[in-house]
């Protein structure tokens, strides 16, 4: 059925659409031990809540709230009264078919394998099996279950698989009606209500993330992705570790634990700037989901109108936004209850301009203006219209009309215990603000040494818990933060789909994102020189250059001509050396002469050699006589050559040969005697 609370903002003058809870009610079946006059289930109530009385859990116990039910969702918004109807008929048609095949009821549990707590899966894996009673820690977490103390009977079995054996077609057919009564679930026709699209307004950008949101035109799925700035510290839960994102900022001070001056909180949630687990106010134990959503993207199905988890990072990296500046203004109690931490909405400030774009890009097509991007990327899902402005403002004090609200939740639908202890905490709050305020005047830029070392980074949201993409301010780059999913006890992974990263609808996913990012290897070569590195190469090729030039520098000094400019000298000079290598390998291709003779051409001159050991024959000897007919049979051809020449050079030809021949003759002469006294010493 339908109903419950909520209805945030669902007044007349917004005109918006009812939201309620949709609850499963469950029966459970009275069963009788013999000899009992009371159920089973009467005596199990019965023995536990004594039990918890025994323990001194009776004040915090909620005993009155039994009646068996399931949570399915809360504060949704149909679109219609008509819809709203459909819904429920059709679901509770589905109930009765449950009802045709379980007649006297079914014992509820699985053939498959768990582990309780899921922190050890691999060593305490057990079989569920059925009937079993389970402790839930919070909505969120089982970290125990007990097994009852005996097993199904034949007839229990069946009913117990019957649905997993794909009984439940048969009943499908046959059941065509519904046989009980549901009211309660707005379908009596009282009432009549239509979402209209077109009552949008920039308003509705201020979100209640346990109610249901008015949806744009064209827009066919809620989502909670957002562009924010990341004020995450590690929480107090021992169940997870959550990094720090920020260390300028304690909001410790900010939270009441000790329930001084708080009563309850409306919803499941405690502090959502981390929760402790001693904490009784809230049913789930979160961990530090602390930021400033400034731009609401809505749904990544760009099926339903929304955009792509790439195409919002391309979006991003086009703004060349500047470091994000925030300061604390002060802590109030909006409409809802909830308790929000207010941050200056400066206009003129880097925050303002990152909004004033993304809504120019992005923004939804609002009183006639469209939104306006290079990458022709949109989405009719922001939460924000395309002519909103930083200076149109938000807040309660201001009394703008935009959603450019920097503001940060601390706890959802928070009840004091009066008045003054409301007025209190506020002053509590407020005055802890102020310090703020007077140790950064001008704002301050978040960041860690580990996380945006130089501050004012731009996170993208998946929700608010997880992290998934950062930005640099001064388009200094990007870097992916989600890992595939979150670990307990906030479970909250991105939707995957089957076929891997080959699969189109997976390519946002951290593992699927990097494989066609990779770098270059020139990319990967120069950042892996660290800063260090990368300073002495730039510093060696500046001092190269330096000197390049003064060489330059000083040969024009010496070798330019008068009245001859530099350009001129270096044109002149190029050229001249061009002419040198040209010469230097002409040369080299005509070869040198004198390399060319026979180093043993004179080898007759020094005598011969002396005479091999008796029955050996020099293998020198075999050289010498070899060398000596190639010498003759060359001289006899020059002495041919230099007859058929002229007579006058023939003349002088014979003068060098002449004065040639006779110093080699005393050269030979010389050598020969001492060639022969050492072969008289020998």
């Amino acid at each position: 059925k339908g109903g419950g609370g909520h209805r945030s903002g669902d007044d007349e003058e917004q005109k918006s659409v009812p939201s309620g809870d949709i609850t499963l009610i469950v029966s459970v079946v009275e069963t009788y031990e013999s000899g009992q006059s009371s159920s089973s289930y009467e005596l199990f109530l019965q023995n536990l809540f004594d039990a918890m009385y025994d323990f001194g859990g009776g004040p915090c116990m909620d005993d009155h709230d039994t009646d068996p039910h399931v949570s399915m969702s809360r504060g949704v918004k149909f679109k219609s009264s008509y819809h709203e109807q459909q819904y429920m008929y059709n679901t509770n048609l589905e109930v009765a078919v449950w009802q045709a095949m379980y007649p006297k009821g079914v014992v509820i549990g699985t053939s498959s394998k768990a582990a309780f707590p899921p922190n050890r899966a691999r060593h305490n894996r057990q079989k569920m099996g059925y009937g079993n009673l389970y402790f839930f820690f919070d909505r969120a977490n089982i970290t125990k279950a007990f097994f009852p103390n005996r097993g199904l009977t034949q007839t229990e079995a069946y009913y117990a698989t019957l649905y997993s054996a794909k009984g439940a077609d048969d009943f499908r057919e046959t059941v065509t009606s519904v046989n009980f009564d549901y009211s309660g679930s707005h379908d009596d026709g009282n009432q009549y209500y239509e979402h209209n699209p077109y009552a949008w307004n920039a308003q509705m950008a201020k979100h209640d993330m346990t109610d249901g949101w008015d949806l744009p035109p064209n827009c066919d799925q809620e989502g909670e992705t957002f562009f924010g700035i990341p004020l995450s510290r590690s929480s107090d839960s021992k169940l997870q570790s959550t990094g720090y994102f920020q260390n300028q900022f304690d909001f410790e001070s900010l939270i009441d634990r000790n329930f001084t001056y708080i009563l309850q909180f409306g919803t499941n949630h405690g502090w959502l700037v981390g929760e402790s687990i001693g904490n009784g106010a809230g049913s789930l134990v979160d961990k530090d989901t602390a930021h400033i959503p400034l731009f609401y993207l809505g749904t990544t199905n760009p099926d339903m109108g929304g955009m792509a988890l790439t195409d919002m990072i391309k979006i991003a990296r086009e703004v060349d936004f500047g470091s994000l500046y925030v300061k604390p203004a002060f802590v109030f109690q909006d409409d809802d209850g909830s308790i929000k931490l207010q941050f200056e909405a400066d206009s003129n400030s880097a925050l303002a301009y990152l909004y004033d774009n993304l809504c120019k890009m992005i923004g939804i097509p609002w009183n006639y203006e469209t939104p306006y991007n290079t990458l022709g990327l949109y989405t009719n899902c922001a939460m924000h219209a395309t002519g909103d402005r930083a200076k149109y403002g938000c807040g309660p004090d201001n009394g703008g009309t935009g959603g450019f609200c920097p503001q940060m939740t601390l706890g959802y639908r928070v009840k004091f215990a009066s008045e003054d202890n409301a007025a209190a905490y506020l002053a509590n709050a407020n005055a802890k603000v102020d310090y703020w305020r007077s140790m950064y005047p001008s704002g301050v830029a978040v960041g860690t040494d580990r996380f945006c070392p130089g501050g004012g980074c731009l996170g993208l949201f998946l929700n608010r818990y997880d992290l998934y993409n950062v930005l640099k301010p001064d388009l200094g780059g990007s870097w992916v933060e989600f890992n595939g999913g979150t670990a307990a006890p906030t479970i909250s992974p991105a939707p995957t789909w089957s076929g891997g990263c080959d699969n189109p609808n997976n390519h946002h996913l951290d593992k699927c994102f990097r494989v066609p990012r990779h770098p270059a290897k020139a990319t990967a070569a120069w950042d892996s020189l660290g800063t260090v590195g990368q300073f002495s190469i730039f510093l060696l090729s500046f001092m190269a250059v330096t000197l390049s030039i003064s060489m330059f520098l000083a040969r024009a000094s010496r070798k330019r001509r008068d009245g001859e400019s530099y350009i001129d000298f270096f044109i002149r000079d190029m050229k001249r050396r061009r002419k040198k290598q040209k010469k230097l390998k002409k040369k080299t291709r005509t070869g040198n002469a004198e390399l060319e003779q026979d180093i043993l051409e004179h080898a007759d001159d020094y005598g011969p050699a002396p005479p091999p050991r008796p029955g050996r024959r020099s293998a020198s000897a075999k050289r010498t006589r070899s060398v000596s007919k190639s010498k003759s049979k060359r001289s006899q051809s020059t002495d041919r050559q230099s007859r058929s020449r002229s007579r006058p050079r023939s003349v002088s030809t014979r003068r060098s040969g002449t004065s040639r021949s006779s110093r080699g003759t005393s050269r030979g002469t010389s050598r020969g005697d001492k060639a022969g006294s050492r072969r008289q010493l020998v």
